[in-house]
């Protein structure tokens, strides 16, 4: 259907100017106390986690953050710099390092360990700026890998598929459905992209999703294409985002769009997935749009699959509303299926920030990282912190950036308040290389409004290329819940990885001090109906016995 711009306002409006009680110093000294005292009283939450979240907003940089929490606020009639993203609220911040030296061991501290921000580094072993699937199997796997090689050790070399044999490593996902958890998947790209496919893919390359985009050599080889991995490498209960062309053999017509032939399925192997998978579980259902996903009952169904879109789904200010669900309702979907398991889930959500900024589209980035941070504030709304570890964080930043002096409410998409050398205007945000890159009769351009708060606009780029590239700076860490409190300092990306499993008393740390209390208080809760005063005299045996 035809595209419908979201309910939310999507232009900020015209400058806003602050209140007057800002010009008071009694105004930022009460607002300094009460960020003191939440300090003092923040504590460590050293119990283990029941669940974890962990939200991946790919191509959120530090930059990204600060611009969305503008946006946000000035959707919401204000000036917006002091708006606060639900994200931010998180008591624990850390770094990661997209480049650096290794330090070749994730290092777990103990709970009195000072609570102090944390860097985390998303350099890959072969690559000083990473790409996506080398960070996707850093914080999902814990091993740091080489750049467009999905599960497996750097061992492996892009592209060549005899070498990812006997080199596979398993995400936290995969171990947390060994361990009885329920798991899922939710991402704005295709299920199969370079994110959500470390979570249990093992390739030589992110680029396999279908085996109709695999060499010759490597299927000769024995290689299975992403999709296929998806299907067969892992018990995932749910499913949600965009990539149905991939589940499908060739020339299968897509349901959304029947009449378009590159919107078919591409498998050369002529095997249905889709029917395969929902013939392999018991209580799965498949749906491919809103209607279909709103429809299913979140008490009667095991798995969910929903593949919304023949490749990634489509941006928020694009997104058809009445036919294609956003982030947040696939995370709430998503949430409500995960949380009946007494175990306790693993849940992933990724948004694809990334593309806006490959593309020179800010307005595009930033939508969906206001969108990402919704969905935060909705699974904040679904779960508890006192058994649930809600992680956020990034892959990598991009070379993004904004400035140029403007005053306080200046629309962030808007224009620096003072013209360039060339006598030219330009907006606040530019990128350092990408489409935006424009030289007309000798001489840049110059920005204008409305035009620059146009949904596909492009910033300018000092450097013309046909796709904008990642930076290599470090990405913030935000956590809370049990044992949030490990994400600190400056780290490797992969200690995520550790510290979530850790966390939650997943291999390799299943065995640690606590964890066999932690699985017996959750095992709690699936005591069969029986008599009130039996039940109370089995559960005051079992404290006894467990201390």
């Amino acid at each position: 259907g035809t595209p419908r711009v979201p309910s939310a306002p999507t232009r900020p409006p015209a400058l806003l100017l602050p209140p007057d009680s800002e010009k008071t110093p009694g105004y930022w000294n009460k607002g300094a106390r009460r960020s003191l005292e939440l300090a003092l009283a923040l504590q460590p939450a050293a119990q283990r986690a029941k669940n974890i979240i962990l939200f991946m907003g790919d191509g959120m940089g530090l930059p990204t953050m600060s611009a969305a929490r503008i946006y946000k606020g000035q959707l919401a009639g204000g000036s917006g710099e002091e708006s606060v993203l639900a994200m931010e609220t998180f008591p624990h911040v850390a770094l990661a390092k997209v480049s650096g030296a290794a330090l070749g061991v994730a290092l777990l501290p103990l709970p009195e360990t000072p609570l102090i921000p944390a860097c985390f580094q998303t350099y890959t072993i072969d690559r000083q700026v990473p790409d996506s699937a080398g960070t996707g199997t850093a914080y999902l796997c814990g091993v740091k890998a080489n750049a467009k090689t999905l599960g497996l050790s750097g061992a492996a070399i892009y592209g060549k598929c005899h070498t990812s044999f006997g080199n596979e490593v398993d995400s936290i996902l995969h171990r947390a459905r060994l361990a009885g958890k329920s798991v899922g998947i939710v991402t704005t790209t295709r299920v199969q992209h370079a994110s959500p496919g470390a979570a249990y893919a093992h390739s030589a390359s992110r680029s396999w999703y279908a085996d109709a985009n695999m060499p010759k050599e490597a299927l000769r080889d024995g290689c299975k294409d992403i999709a296929y991995q998806l299907v067969h490498n892992t018990d995932i209960n749910v499913i949600l985002g965009g990539g149905r062309m991939y589940m499908t053999s060739k020339r299968t017509p897509d349901p959304e769009y029947p009449e378009d032939p590159a919107q078919n399925g591409t498998r050369k192997d002529g095997v249905d997935l889709i029917a395969e998978w929902l013939s392999a579980k018991q209580g799965a259902r498949y749906v491919w749009d809103k209607k279909g996903l709103d429809a299913v009952e979140d008490d009667s169904v095991s798995h969910l699959m929903g593949l919304f879109e023949p490749k990634d789904m489509k941006y928020e200010l694009n997104r058809n509303t009445s036919t294609d669900p956003s982030i947040v309702e696939m995370t709430e979907k998503a949430i409500r299926i995960l949380r009946r398991n007494p175990n306790g889930f693993f849940l992933f959500v990724e948004d694809k920030i990334d593309h806006g900024h490959h593309s020179g589209r800010a307005k595009q980035a930033l939508m969906e990282a206001v969108m990402l941070d919704r969905a935060v504030a909705r699974a904040g709304e679904l779960t508890s912190p006192s058994d649930t570890l809600t992680v956020v964080t990034a892959d990598h930043s991009h070379v993004f950036t904004f400035g140029g002096n403007t005053l306080r409410g200046n629309s962030i998409l808007g224009l620096a308040p003072k013209k360039a050398k060339d006598k030219r205007a330009y907006t606040s945000i530019l990128y350092g290389n990408g489409p935006g890159y424009s030289i007309r009769d000798g001489a840049r351009p110059a920005a204008s409004l409305p035009a620059a708060e146009d949904k596909d606009y492009r910033q300018q780029a000092a450097v013309p290329l046909e796709s904008e590239t990642h930076s290599g700076e470090d990405v913030v860490v935000l956590a809370k819940g049990p044992m949030a409190h490990l994400f600190h300092g400056v780290q490797e990306q992969h200690y995520i990885a550790h510290a979530m499993a850790y966390a939650a008393c997943i291999e390799p740390y299943a065995a640690e001090p606590g964890c066999r209390a932690a699985r017996r208080a959750s095992h709690g809760t699936q005591c069969s109906p029986q008599p009130l005063l039996t039940l109370l005299a089995f559960c005051v045996a079992a404290h006894m016995v467990g201390g």
